[in-house]
């Protein structure tokens, strides 16, 4: 692992830093995911249920930034849970996306009461990956127990689990299982924007957080951009959301100072165990209730 690139489980090179696109819309996506790629980044990362996928892949043409050198993610719905309607949903975010072959497909979250359709979309992303139509297969949301269960009954370990992880909710127990396990760990809100919709918990968002905003002071650096490189320190992918130029540009700025000891330290302190989103025991496609619409 360097700096810019994470190994993964079958030596594919998944980037450190990418661009979220939760919650980014219609022109503003696509200008994003351009700017982003125009400023360095090489992993973008959407979903099917972000309905954005047209418009990353737009931004992705009008980049004139090279297909191949894009990692680019996408994830299948809760929905489209079992093996012939994963396949088809594949097929209908790589019509969106106008591309031929995706670097990750995820599993957007584990669905406990319907484990059988889980596993069976998940055995149709290996047979993405046997084909080639993906070059990495992982999840999201799983905890240890689901990834435990999960790879009883399919073969190809996941290769990432994107997780939420930040430095209000740092999953050290979740970590250590990854890492037991070969799989790579990705944050999603990796700077704690969860609390600017799913609800704050009680908790200091932490890019108010008095610590990180000292340490930031020290190295004359941001409170985001000390917190990701917190992150890049601790080994991680991750994919912080902007749609804001100079936000996009300052996020990606990480790579040229290092966090002391005591400063990764002090940030490991600020976790309270407390999730901003939902708990991954208890989703299903009725609590996040989306239709996904056709290509």
């Amino acid at each position: 692992m360097s700096d810019n690139t994470i190994t993964l489980n079958n030596a594919v090179a998944l980037p450190t830093i990418g661009l979220g696109v939760l919650q980014s819309e219609g022109d503003e996506a696509t200008s994003a995911v351009t700017t982003a790629l125009q400023t360095g980044y090489r992993l973008i990362d959407t979903a099917a249920a972000y309905f954005n996928e047209r418009e990353v892949g737009r931004g992705i043409r009008e980049s004139g930034i090279d297909r191949s050198e894009i990692f680019l993610t996408t994830k299948l719905w809760m929905t489209d849970y079992g093996f012939d309607s994963a396949l088809r949903a594949f097929d209908t975010s790589v019509t969106k996306l106008g591309v031929d072959y995706l670097d990750l497909y995820l599993l957007h979250w584990p669905v406990p009461a319907n484990w059988a359709q889980t596993v069976a979309a998940y055995q149709a992303g290996e047979r993405l990956l046997a084909e080639g139509r993906v070059r990495a297969l992982g999840v999201a949301n799983f905890t240890p127990a689901h990834l435990k269960a999960l790879m009883k009954d399919t073969d190809v370990v996941p290769a990432v689990n994107q997780i939420e992880l930040h430095p209000n909710f740092q999953q050290p127990d979740q970590v250590a299982i990854h890492a037991e396990l070969g799989i790579a760990t990705q944050a999603w809100s990796p700077i704690g924007g969860v609390y600017s919709w799913a609800g704050e918990n009680g908790a200091v968002p932490p890019l108010q957080n008095e610590t990180i905003r000292a340490i930031a002071d020290q190295h004359e650096k941001t409170p985001a951009q000390v917190i990701l490189r917190w992150h890049l320190q601790h080994g991680r992918s991750v994919i912080p959301k902007s749609v804001t130029p100079t936000r996009i540009a300052e996020n990606f700025d990480v790579f040229g100072f290092s966090l002391t000891p005591a400063d990764v330290g002090a940030i490991d302190a600020l976790d309270t165990g407390q999730r901003g989103a939902i708990d991954p025991d208890i989703v299903t496609p009725e609590i996040i209730d989306l239709t996904i619409d056709a290509a």
